[in-house]
């Protein structure tokens, strides 16, 4: 017998599968596509998920982003449940846990772990920009150094190169946020590495607390399918740091 209410006729069933290049231990990724025109209000009453006043399509994707933490949740602690909304409209984790949201263009998802091993996870979500909206930005997504020839670059690397670029900063803030409690910007970190197999590095160019200084740098990833993009920066806890640096056993 299914404890949870019936699951939304707006949202699909939800997915559990990693589609990032590099698999992390203990995270769990739950995804779903969301449909705003078959949005029912009394899901978020039958789910205990406070109304918004909001068009439908924002209410939509934030029902199909809580329904996949209630599962994420679930998976990795036992207890399902529907993180509350901050201040700061970040999402409120029950103790011991980290987690992010994305949500955007039909396609929500969620990560979740456990705060033992990670201390920080950022999830972003992009549909693949139009070459001529990622002309018009990238002088306010890319730094000066990540304008370095750009111009050369075709139409299909130009869309790429902000997309990405975008989508990863956007990870990046909310992995650290919950850690720095600063808000920060685009021109404040840099993409210094990315390649073919979805791997990333990130450098902060300011000072967001004590620990996170200029220079800090942040491992992330990435992965295209249909027509987005997916990023996500994880911030390993001590205990997974070290369990990362030791070698395999021989064979």
């Amino acid at each position: 017998m299914n404890s949870h209410p019936p699951h939304p006729a707006c949202c699909t069933p939800l997915r559990d599968h990693w589609p990032l290049p590099l698999a992390l231990s203990g995270v769990q990724l739950i995804s779903t596509r969301f449909e705003p025109d078959l949005l029912d209000p009394e899901d978020f009453d039958r789910w205990g998920i406070p109304a918004m006043r909001a068009v439908s399509k924002r209410q939509t994707e934030f029902l199909a982003g809580r329904i996949c933490a209630y599962e994420a949740l679930r998976r990795v602690t036992g207890v399902p449940g529907i993180p509350t909304t901050a201040e700061d409209r970040s999402p409120c984790w029950p103790s011991g846990i980290v987690g992010s949201i994305t949500h955007g263009a039909g396609w929500a998802a969620v990560v979740v772990a456990r705060s033992d091993q990670w201390r920080g996870l950022g999830l972003d979500v992009e549909k693949m920009l139009p070459v001529a909206r990622a002309d018009r930005l990238a002088a306010e997504i890319l730094t000066p150094r990540e304008l370095e020839g750009y111009a050369g670059l075709d139409d299909a690397q130009r869309a790429m190169r902000v997309t990405l670029t975008f989508s990863i900063k956007e990870s990046l803030f909310k992995a650290l946020y919950p850690l720095v409690k600063t808000r920060f910007y685009f021109q404040e970190a840099e993409l210094t590495h990315h390649d073919t197999d979805g791997n990333a590095r990130l450098r902060l160019l300011n000072d967001l607390s004590e620990e996170w200084r200029t220079g800090a740098e942040l491992e992330g990833q990435f992965v295209q399918f249909d027509d987005y993009l997916l990023s996500l920066v994880s911030i390993p806890a001590a205990s997974e740091r070290e369990h990362r640096r030791k070698p395999s056993p021989p064979a």
